[in-house]
């Protein structure tokens, strides 16, 4: 029947699909329980030689406390290398590392309280060693606070561009290749590759996957 057929079109739609997703998403937030909320998320890498041997990560965030009384916050970072050749940041003061499975974690002291409402805005850097030597190398973010705006970058010496380049959704299982709206030519010696994404899914891992 052509009723029954419709039905059948619409159930495997994907609208379906699209609404199921924004009800968990909603409901995971809603659940969410943490210190604060981040307005603008900005994470480059910097890759610094040809051979992947030197990378500058930098995270930049600007976030707003949903809690009294938050005297300190989580970094987060995982990959191959020397993950931790420097670490600085400008906010507070990095107090404790510890492993959590496959991340690694940074407590940092904010050195005073926050309370509900208030804002900061803050960068974080590390210096990687030795992690992006492979042919195909990831650059990974993983959302663990409510974000608003979340962007993606990675900056490749003009001596070695990617071949091919992708934004992978983990858990969604979705892939998004990069087009010429997302590629800068950063200076004579740098192109920067970067994907603005609204709004990103609450737990979900954000990468960007190239071989070079």
């Amino acid at each position: 029947m052509p009723q029954i057929s419709l039905l059948t079109t619409i159930l495997n739609s994907n609208l379906i699909h699209f609404l199921a997703t924004q009800v968990i998403q909603l409901w995971r937030e809603s659940q969410f329980q943490g210190t604060y909320k981040v307005e603008s998320h900005q994470s480059t890498l910097e890759l610094c030689d040809t051979g992947g041997q030197t990378a500058k990560y930098t995270k930049r965030q600007t976030i707003t406390f949903t809690q009294n009384n938050v005297f300190a916050i989580q970094d987060q970072a995982w990959g191959d290398g020397e993950i931790f050749a420097e670490y600085q940041t400008s906010l507070g003061k990095p107090v404790d590392w510890y492993e959590e499975g496959h991340r690694w974690k940074v407590l940092i002291s904010l050195r005073a309280s926050r309370n509900r409402g208030e804002q900061e805005s803050f960068w974080i850097e590390r210096i990687i060693k030795n992690g992006f030597t492979k042919q195909v190398n990831n650059f990974s973010v993983r959302i663990d606070h409510p974000t608003q705006n979340l962007s993606l970058a990675v900056i490749f010496p003009n001596g070695r561009l990617p071949r091919h380049i992708l934004l992978l959704e983990q858990n969604a299982k979705k892939s998004h290749t990069l087009k010429n709206e997302h590629i800068t030519s950063y200076s004579r010696e740098q192109t920067q590759y970067t994907y603005p994404i609204t709004k990103p899914r609450l737990f979900e891992e954000y990468s960007l996957r190239w071989e070079w």
